[in-house]
């Protein structure tokens, strides 16, 4: 039970301004040596503001200097901030991470603990925001990574104080990203996208659990920014994937080419990513279960822990793999020009020559998406939700979740109708139109398409047979 009375609770109720108020708080630190307890000889004080707390040594044994000198603390900090009062009366202690933009990013790099590209990701997203915050225009040698323009460019953003990165002027930013889209509404659309992708990842690195180990900014840069309305990414498939994988069997099957097409058909038939059928080994064909399992191995790590999994393919597709793999010299399934690294910041593909004689043959093709190998991807997983459910499509893209399927990348392949059309009777005045597409050309249409399709098979199978004969 508190025995003070009102009256004597009410002459120690002083402000923080009053010196009588520090005579009571400030305390003599103790500690252990040799079983013992001891008292230091100084005053102390321990001062919170703005979520941050920290001890102050007053070095004073006389305790009015003691409760002056913390006041003195404790106005500094309210008029000038942590930085400054820091830097005055506890400089041993002042963070320089809190300087510039640079040190920030090295002193978070220490207590980052997950992939290294994903951190350095973060830092990229960041660093573009600043540099058209602030003007700094690296031109074309920013992109120079060999001769030192890439570093420069870096280090001058680097030296932009963290104090200089406020939410008014992200949020400035963030306006005239879209505005410069000139009123285009598919590149508005697509500016918002890049927008909030950039916001996304450089405010993830000021997250809770990283800022807990570091010096934490009085403001944090995108407090209170909005995020533009989420756009919808839904597919919409714009590809005969058919005609397609016809045109890649028939045009890619020389052995030039041969690695183009193991890329295409795994990208197509497997809904493998890029970095996956980069560094896929041949080890990880299961010839007997007709599945690729996609796992952790020495080379790589899949993208997450929910994209590790086994997905069937076709036995004419494993067939003509298995005719690949009895003629393979080496551990991957595509043969690159350098060796897998797994120490790099950046995505590095072994296959990078393949990959962009791909991407330009697809383009040929009229894929004309910004990213036309991941669009096989896509259109992979449109042909699995259209024929066997969004559930089964989702298993097989091997996404975290089934909103993630149902959100990016499947598009209704049927067509629903209201279905009373019957009863619509053409008015007097009207011209009908030609009859097209009935049931005669329909049915020639279909079968058109079942004979392109078979087509299309019997080259593979008749790839696998040949591969096979060898």
């Amino acid at each position: 039970m508190n025995k003070k009375n009102g009256q004597e609770v009410a002459k120690h109720n002083f402000g923080k301004t009053d010196l009588r108020y520090w005579h009571g708080v400030i305390f003599k630190p103790t500690y252990s040596r040799n079983g013992e307890r001891c008292c230091v000889d100084d005053w102390a004080t321990r001062i919170q503001w703005r979520g941050r707390r920290e001890l102050f040594n007053l070095k004073t044994s006389n305790k009015t200097a003691a409760a002056a000198k913390a006041k003195e603390i404790y106005t500094t900090l309210v008029g000038a901030g942590w930085d400054k009062t820091l830097e005055k009366f506890k400089p041993e202690m002042a963070r320089k991470s809190v300087a510039s933009v640079g040190d920030f990013l090295n002193e978070l790099r220490a207590h980052w603990s997950g992939k290294p590209k994903t951190f350095e990701d973060y830092c990229r997203s960041f660093r573009t925001i600043l540099s058209q915050i602030f003007g700094v225009k690296g031109g074309r040698e920013k992109f120079d990574y060999l001769k030192g323009g890439r570093d420069a460019w870096i280090a001058k953003i680097d030296r932009i104080k963290l104090a200089d990165v406020t939410p008014d002027k992200v949020n400035r930013w963030r306006i005239a990203f879209v505005k410069k889209a000139d009123g285009n509404p598919v590149k508005q659309r697509r500016a918002r996208i890049t927008c909030n992708s950039l916001m996304r990842q450089a405010k993830s690195l000021f997250a809770s659990e990283l800022l807990r180990h570091v010096h934490k900014p009085e403001k944090l840069p995108f407090n209170d920014v909005a995020f533009y309305k989420r756009e919808s990414m839904r597919y919409q498939s714009k590809v005969d994937i058919e005609a397609l994988i016809s045109d890649a069997v028939r045009e890619l099957s020389l052995p030039a080419q041969q690695e183009q097409l193991k890329i295409f058909l795994l990208a197509t038939m497997v809904g493998l990513r890029r970095g996956e059928i980069d560094k896929l080994q041949w080890e990880a064909f299961r010839w007997k279960e007709g599945t690729i399992r996609i796992e952790t191995t020495e080379h790589s790590t899949p993208k997450t822990s929910d994209s590790a999994g086994d997905v069937p393919i076709d036995k004419e597709l494993a067939a003509l793999f298995r005719g690949w793999h009895a003629k393979a010299t080496g551990l991957f399934v595509i043969e690159g020009d350098g060796e897998p690294r797994t120490d790099t910041s950046y995505a590095h593909y072994r296959a990078q020559r393949h990959f962009d004689a791909l991407i330009k043959c697809l383009k040929s093709k009229g894929v004309t998406a910004l990213k036309p190998l991941h669009e096989l991807r896509k259109e992979f997983g449109s042909q699995l939700c259209a024929k066997y459910g969004i559930y089964a499509a989702s298993r097989a893209l091997r996404h975290a979740d089934i909103a993630i399927t149902a959100q990016h990348y499947l598009d209704q392949k049927e067509r629903v109708t209201f279905g009373m059309g019957n009863l619509l009777v053409m008015p007097g005045n009207v011209t009908p139109m030609p009859q097209t597409g009935g049931p005669a050309q329909v049915r020639v249409s279909t079968m058109a398409r079942a004979n392109k399709r078979a087509d299309a098979k019997s080259r593979l199978a008749g790839k696998a047979e040949q591969y096979a004969s060898r």
